[in-house]
């Protein structure tokens, strides 16, 4: 089946699917309820399905209003032409309007767990789509103010809980920032030549390069001291035993292996290796985390 013809069948559900990249909008909302059930005291599956299905919407709207504005640049690229604004599967004015309802559930949903639930996700929309995407074609930086908007999601859960921003929810928003770094340039090492095509700068040196590797293991190896910091005892009530530490630590030095790997190599295999790495990076600490408090 040709792809063209793939396209043609594709329904308005799948269209709207694409539009919120539901996989990765999953995966966000993965890192909340990972958040939620390494704060709570008395487990509410009332909460937690509040903050799934608001994180989801709004996660979801801010990648649809995403599209929105990058829909022409989108057709330009092999890895975006098929979206549905590029394709037409779905007008202007229907992304839109899917979107604006989406923001507005979304955040209505989370503020009905409290007010700064929906605060930091108002925030993080605010983040992405008035800061990260308008920067990308300008500036390499646009990544750093991605990352916040990137990293709001693991402290999200705790925040739901608590009600309050805290030296807890500030550690897990810090894991989740560094992280973002070696996850983003891998990714924008792949695919280097496809963003150069939409226009977009995404390699801090702007090339596959030494200067690029670098910042690639210099973060790589904050985001490994950030995330033992919780067994030291001086972050509150987040905290891990010694076998977490040491599972995070082998991970997390697996990771740098593969961040070393594509600085001494600067290939696409590596960066390929190490993104993959760090996927596996986050869920698994998160896992870590959940386990150490539930066992612990």
């Amino acid at each position: 089946m040709s792809d063209t013809l793939k396209l043609k069948q594709r329904s308005l559900f799948s269209e709207i699917l694409i539009l919120t990249k539901h996989r990765l909008s999953l995966s966000v909302v993965f890192s909340s309820v990972a958040s939620y059930l390494i704060a709570f005291e008395v487990f509410s599956i009332y909460t937690l399905f509040l903050l799934i299905l608001g994180g989801f919407f709004v996660v979801g709207a801010s990648n649809g209003f995403n599209q929105i504005i990058e829909r022409n640049r989108d057709a330009l690229m092999i890895r975006t032409k098929s979206r549905p604004l590029p394709t037409g599967g779905l007008s202007l004015n229907q992304a839109i309007l899917i979107c604006t309802i989406l923001s507005f559930l979304g955040l209505f949903i989370l503020y009905v767990i409290n007010f700064r639930t929906a605060f930091f996700g108002l925030i993080s929309m605010i983040i992405y789509l008035a800061l990260y995407t308008p920067l990308k074609p300008i500036t390499p930086l646009s990544v750093f103010f991605g990352a916040i908007p990137g990293a709001i999601p693991f402290m999200l859960g705790w925040v739901a809980v608590t009600n309050k921003f805290s030296i807890e929810t500030g550690i897990l928003f810090m894991i989740q920032f560094f992280w973002q770094f070696p996850h983003f340039w891998s990714i924008g090492w792949v695919s280097h030549d496809d963003y150069l095509k939409g226009g977009f700068k995404m390699l801090p040196s702007g090339k596959r390069d030494n200067a690029t590797a670098f910042q690639i293991v210099f973060y790589t190896i904050w985001m490994i001291l950030v995330s033992t910091l919780p067994y030291f005892n001086f972050t509150g009530e987040l905290s891990i035993g010694l076998y977490s530490l040491v599972l995070i630590l082998i991970s997390g030095l697996f990771m740098l292996f593969q961040a070393i790997r594509l600085m001494k190599y600067k290939d696409k295999q590596n960066a390929i290796r190490l993104m993959y790495t760090s996927i596996f990076y986050i869920s698994f600490i998160q896992i870590i985390f959940v386990l150490d408090k539930l066992f612990s």
